[in-house]
């Protein structure tokens, strides 16, 4: 019995869960990659590489290495009201979220260095900016802004996106899991991508040292 070919979503999806980043995030790179050629999406190549039958072929490569190379029908590259929603829900990629599941241990503030994944933080809300709103090639706009948290060692920026944005306030303490260490405009930041969280807590964690 022949196996089932993968959709646009699966490829999407299982690959946002072994990286780290939202489909959202992808999608938008091919958008990208298509009109430009080539695109970035973390620490993921995409390469457009030319289209066959009403299909653009793109190649992903992480450090030179190839992670996969898949078609999407132009039209579906034109679409601006793409919903990301239940992408992830398949046991495919349930299972791969389970496997990039990091240990509980908690990073110091002061330890984080920009290319570190898998990050856990138990931090204070020290301030948070105004949240905005911002353009984005496959929906009308998304709700970003910028928390500044730290501990006793440091501070950092925690990127909120969405229903993030008013998950956390001023003065919480909170817990960061399975982020990752990135910069912008030279500053370091924590971003959740898709696999990440963010907990207020009602008691702080016993501090740990590493």
């Amino acid at each position: 019995m022949k196996s089932k070919k993968p959709t646009l979503e699966d490829q999407l999806a299982f690959l946002s869960a072994r990286h780290g980043i939202y489909p959202a995030e992808l999608f938008e790179a091919l958008v990208l990659a298509r009109k430009q050629g080539k695109s970035e999406c973390e620490d993921l190549t995409v390469e457009y590489r030319g289209s066959v039958n009403d299909e653009a072929i793109f190649l992903i490569t992480k450090e030179n290495n190839v992670v996969a190379q898949f078609r999407v029908v132009e039209q579906v590259l034109a679409k601006r009201d793409v919903e990301f929603g239940d992408w992830m829900e398949t046991s495919k990629v349930r299972r791969e979220i389970e496997r990039q599941t990091p240990s509980p241990t908690h990073q110091k503030i002061e330890n984080l260095r920009v290319g570190m994944k898998k990050v856990n933080v138990v931090a204070e809300v020290l301030e948070t900016s105004e949240p905005s709103k911002v353009h984005t090639q496959f929906r009308d706009s998304a709700l970003v802004c910028n928390a500044v948290i730290g501990d006793d060692t440091g501070k950092i920026l925690l990127c909120l996106w969405d229903e993030q944005v008013k998950a956390v306030s001023t003065g919480d303490q909170i817990e960061v899991k399975n982020a990752h260490v990135a910069t912008f405009k030279g500053e370091k930041q924590l971003r959740l991508g898709k696999n990440g969280t963010v907990t207020v807590l009602e008691k702080p964690l016993p501090n740990e040292t590493n």
